[in-house]
């Protein structure tokens, strides 16, 4: 129906739910955006029971949502302020096909923006553990993933 229960629709519905408000047609009329071209398949899905322990277990999980969210806002803050000054670094990182903003930061912070402890890039691939790993048995060369190098960099 929704294809996003945290969207400001769902919440609505979810806070007029907590609150006591329980009938469906109410709650429908909250519905924004496109959502609100399926009102009757959402009035039809908003009938239900939904008793008081049902939204003390609702109100607690949107608290701790909602917290979660307001702690990635401030570190996201703190990164922001903390990369300021490698914004260079960021945006050459960033040119790098499949290497968006927060992969780059993540990059910068693993490895540092000083290079010139990596002699080349092959050892810089090594040291984050993303080359390619050679095993060999019996004659026969098999490639495989190398399992050491940097946890976060290898995610």
């Amino acid at each position: 129906m929704a294809s996003d229960v945290m969207g400001a629709s769902g919440r609505a519905m979810m806070h007029a739910l907590i609150s006591g408000q329980g009938e469906p047609e109410v709650l429908a009329e909250l519905a924004k955006g496109r959502l609100r071209r399926k009102l009757p398949e959402l009035r039809k899905a908003l009938t239900t029971r939904f008793r008081d322990h049902h939204a003390f277990l609702l109100g607690r999980m949107l608290t701790h949502v909602e917290d979660l969210e307001s702690d990635i806002e401030a570190i996201s803050e703190r990164v922001e302020a903390t990369i300021a000054p490698f914004a260079r670094q960021v945006e050459l990182l960033t040119t790098i096909p499949g290497v968006g903003k927060r992969s780059a930061e993540v990059i910068l912070a693993e490895i540092g923006s000083d290079m010139s402890q990596f002699p080349t890039a092959a050892h810089l691939a090594s040291w984050a553990g993303i080359c390619p790993d050679q095993r060999e048995s019996a004659g026969k060369r098999k490639s495989a993933k190398t399992r050491r190098g940097a946890q976060h960099l290898r995610t």
